[in-house]
């Protein structure tokens, strides 16, 4: 009979998660980029039997556990490994008094829908990833913000994390010009800027949309933003349905899923 385990991933580890991670979506996996920089991290948890068969993890910060990451050979689904992981990974929230643990999931994603709704996960928001492309657009009206309302936007997308804002956050976002503010009409738009930590030359936004006009203008300014600093490509990140327009593309709508941790 085989031993099961679920431990720290290791160097070692990569190869044999790779094999079975390569064809995870029609366009492939991202788990080869992000490998490294997960596992510097710690919390990249791995099951095993016998060999590696299933990971996933997990990032801490102020008050919430982030899940991601889950991959399980498909040999060995619908055995509860992913269900396992995500209950261990709650475990150390737990050890750490963390209030809240989230995670992301394609909402044609039925399978992993149904196991958070078992972990007692609920739908918290429902987001949706726009890709835009760069280019010389100077025909936009924005400001920098710099008196946020945390109340109002409490969360933003680092390297497709949703995280906590508070005030050294924002802190550094005003020193850095990285609020962008768009008010037209009395409608206003808010976009936070960060930097992908895996992926090279690509911004990503969180937008919070007030009117598609006032979107509008951030977009474009968005678009020459990159051009200027040498980005190859955008991701948005917004709660809202925008228009289609230029080189915006809506990729794929994704459910936030929380989940209080006694």
């Amino acid at each position: 009979m085989y031993t099961t385990m679920i431990r720290e991933a290791n160097i070692a580890d990569k190869i044999p998660i790779l094999k079975f991670c390569k064809d995870t979506f029609s366009w492939g996996d991202y788990i080869e980029q992000v490998w490294d920089h997960w596992l510097s991290e710690g919390n990249l948890l791995l099951f095993e039997k016998q060999s590696p068969i299933g990971i996933c993890h997990a990032f801490f910060s102020t008050g919430q556990l982030w899940i991601e990451g889950i991959r399980i050979d498909p040999i060995f689904r619908r055995q509860k490994i992913a269900s396992k992981l995500v209950k261990f990974a709650e475990s150390i929230g737990q050890q750490k008094d963390i209030l809240f643990s989230f995670m992301l999931i394609d909402i044609e994603n039925s399978s992993s829908l149904l196991m958070a709704n078992s972990l007692d996960y609920s739908i918290s928001q429902t987001w949706n990833f726009y890709s835009l492309l760069p280019q010389k657009n100077s025909n936009h009206n924005v400001s920098f913000e710099n008196s946020l309302n945390i109340q109002k936007y409490p969360h933003y997308v680092k390297s497709w994390r949703w995280l906590p804002i508070d005030d050294s956050i924002l802190s550094s976002f005003y020193e850095n010009d990285k609020i962008i503010k768009s008010n037209m009409d009395g409608k206003i738009s808010i976009a936070i800027l960060t930097d992908s930590e895996h992926f090279d030359k690509t911004l990503i936004v969180t937008l919070f949309s007030g009117s598609q006009n006032s979107s509008s203008q951030i977009i474009s300014y968005l678009q020459n933003y990159a051009i200027e600093n040498k980005y190859e490509r955008i991701q948005i990140l917004t709660k809202e349905q925008l228009s289609i327009f230029n080189s915006l593309e809506h990729k794929i709508s994704f459910h936030l899923m929380k989940k209080t941790l006694s």
